[in-house]
């Protein structure tokens, strides 16, 4: 019996809501390496500076002002960290060659604060960040429509091959470089602990 046309358009819908599926899970990988409030500021500001795409020259100057602005966020956050202190303080600073800047917490003391210098690996993962949010931001629906509504076709395309390329390529410079830093817009260290031994008691 030849399958009607109603089944073979249940078919379609379901590989298109599959491929969807796949690339906003792709996206959602990618978002995780982003600082959290960076990528907030980003999708509650862009829809209201875009005019929802529908662009004038003063809002793509705002908008081009607002990606530059978050991809220097997620750079900046890779060079930054967090301590806490022997009060249970969370303090946060930026990593230099000699350790965490500034160290003006008074009970900074109890704190190695020059094993938070600067490495390689805060590079690799500040052009990292910048490339994920790069990804994000310019494949925008109303960053797309805004700047270039011509290629509202080839965006769909871009959209399903870039992030499963851009999440393979993270996955092995994490490998390579683990980022063992809790900087700016990312859980504090503290956080991390608690989340940890909160999982091992419920194991």
């Amino acid at each position: 019996m030849a399958p009607t046309s109603s089944s073979k358009s249940k078919s379609h819908a379901s590989k298109l809501q599959g491929i969807s599926d796949t690339t906003f899970a792709s996206l959602g990988n990618l978002i995780k390496l982003l600082p959290t409030g960076t990528v907030f500021m980003f999708q509650f500001l862009n829809p209201v500076l875009t005019n929802n795409g529908h662009c004038h020259t003063f809002n793509k100057y705002l908008s081009g002002f607002l990606i530059g602005a978050c991809g220097f966020s997620c750079a900046f956050s890779c060079f930054t960290d967090s301590f806490t202190d022997s009060d249970g303080m969370i303090h946060y600073g930026i990593a230099t060659a000699k350790g965490l800047w500034p160290t003006s917490a008074e009970n900074s003391s109890s704190v190695d604060l020059s094993k938070y210098k600067l490495r390689v690996g805060d590079f690799v993962h500040a052009l990292l960040s910048t490339m994920v949010f790069a990804v994000v931001s310019l494949l925008d629906p109303n960053t797309v429509d805004c700047f270039y509504p011509s290629l509202e076709l080839k965006r769909k395309v871009l959209l399903m091959a870039l992030p499963p390329v851009i999440g393979a390529v993270s996955s092995a410079v994490f490998m390579v470089y683990p980022n063992k830093r809790h900087g700016i817009g990312y859980p504090s260290s503290s956080y991390e602990s608690d989340d940890q031994s909160a999982t091992k008691e419920e194991e």
